[in-house]
Formats: C-alpha cells, structure tokens, sequence
C-alpha cells in the first residue's frame, strides 16, 4: 500500500482544518455505508491524529503525516490511494488503484 496527498488535497486539510505547520496528523480509516471503487458499502473515514499507535502506512506532506493504522489494513490490503481535492463539492477525494 502506499498513500499519496496531491497538492490541492495539502492545501484543504490544512485550511480547513487549521493545521499546524508541523506535528499534525491524519487517519484515514474504513467506515460503513458508502461506496469506493473498490468497496461496496463502505467509504473512506478521516480524523485529525496527531500520535498514531501502529501505522502500516504513511507519507509526510507539508509537515502533516498522512497514514493508515493497522486496525484499518482490512480496507486498504493491496491499494493504493491517491488524496486529491474534489473542487466541484470542497473536500477531499479518494482514489484507490490495486497494487
């Protein structure tokens, strides 16, 4: 798995949620109902954590780490994901693409 944060995605989350320039961090995780492109009923999660316990993946972004806690590797097993922004509804888009 690997996770990539364009620039637009960056700039949306530390705006709209006042990010600091460092230390800040991002959990992405699986919740019920919705869709992906690669799950039925099921969407992608995120929530502001900024000590992250076992994460089995992660990338920085201008000074935000960005990452997947192990209890969550059941939704991201073998995808990659791409964060982008979505300027048509304000907020982020998720991109998945099998390894």
């Amino acid at each position: 798995m690997s996770i990539t944060v364009t620039d637009a995605a960056s700039h949306w989350f530390k705006t709209e949620l006042a990010l600091p320039e460092s230390g800040a961090g991002i959990r992405f995780f699986g919740k019920v109902y919705g869709k992906t492109q690669v799950h039925d009923g099921f969407s992608v999660g995120m929530t502001r954590d900024d000590q992250p316990v076992n994460p089995i993946e992660e990338t920085q972004k201008d000074g935000v780490r960005y990452f997947v806690d192990d209890s969550d590797a059941w939704f991201f097993n073998n995808l990659n994901l791409t964060i982008d922004y979505d300027v048509t509804r304000d907020e982020p888009k998720y991109l998945f693409e099998e390894q």
